[in-house]
């Protein structure tokens, strides 16, 4: 019952994030707010990147981050990232779907070479809500103000946007 609402969640939120990447025009991609802030494409490239992480969140109960190869690929046109987005929510989807709704309530840890646990291990779906959902919708929506700052529309996600909120019909 908890993977099929989590699934749920995971294709109606993976329909918004499709629908934000594809609004980023390539000339948006390497305006960043502040020198030490991420870019456009570094931010659509991370949250196309965190899909990643759901085979072993879901099913394994550990991350060794030395371990952990982050392959961001071609981040030079939106396209690009669009296409690492599509490829890992894929692998996303099916991690969910062979995941093991027994083993939700596992302890899951993070570590750096296999030492002491970066951060208190918690249950496995906190880790899941936490870290792969909530850690999404996050920066989606740094992802939406930088688009903004650029001039750029962005889509409705939760409803009208904006724009749209200010349309009157005849």
């Amino acid at each position: 019952m908890m993977k099929q609402a989590l699934l749920g969640e995971f294709l109606h939120e993976a329909e918004n994030t499709r629908n934000l990447l594809k609004a980023i025009p390539d000339n948006a991609l390497p305006y960043r707010p502040q020198p030490h802030l991420w870019s456009v494409a570094e931010l659509a490239s991370h949250i196309a990147e965190v899909y990643n992480w759901y085979e072993v969140t879901f099913n394994q109960d550990a991350l060794d981050m030395s371990e952990y190869k982050y392959d961001k690929g071609d981040i030079s046109k939106a396209e690009n990232i669009l296409a690492k987005f599509e490829e890992n929510v894929q692998n996303a989807k099916s991690a969910i779907e062979k995941s093991d709704e027994n083993a939700y309530m596992n302890e899951w840890k993070m570590t750096m070479g296999g030492s002491e646990p970066i951060f208190p291990p918690m249950p496995k779906v906190q880790v899941i809500r936490g870290f792969l959902y909530n850690h999404l919708y996050h920066h989606r929506g740094e992802l939406v103000s930088h688009l903004r700052a650029t001039g750029n529309k962005v889509p409705s996600l939760y409803g009208p946007n904006y724009e749209e909120s200010q349309m009157t019909t005849p």
